[in-house]
């Protein structure tokens, strides 16, 4: 892995703590959602962070989060995604 891929990993990864924090019952009533914007990794570096939330299959299911980190829209190709499910199960 190179510093690059390091680097927006550790943005990636932190970003979607963040994500994961909200739990399905947040989440429902404001179904699909998501947001952008432009911040710093750890290394300094101007990326674009997006965050997604998305039906997983059926509305009403469970809930697919994405996030992507990438160095500005011409190198979306080259970012870090990572994506978790948040289960409906046990939340409402």
């Amino acid at each position: 892995m190179t510093d690059l891929e390091a680097d927006l990993a550790a943005m990636a990864e932190d970003e979607m703590e963040r994500a994961a924090g909200l739990s399905w019952a947040e989440l429902a009533p404001i179904m699909p959602w998501g947001d952008s914007f432009d911040g710093f990794t750890p290394a300094g570096r101007n990326v674009t962070v997006e965050r997604h939330y998305l039906w997983a299959a059926e509305p009403g299911g469970d809930i697919l989060c994405e996030v992507n980190v990438f160095g500005g829209q011409t190198r979306f190709d080259e970012g870090v995604r990572l994506s978790l499910t948040i289960s409906r199960e046990g939340s409402v």
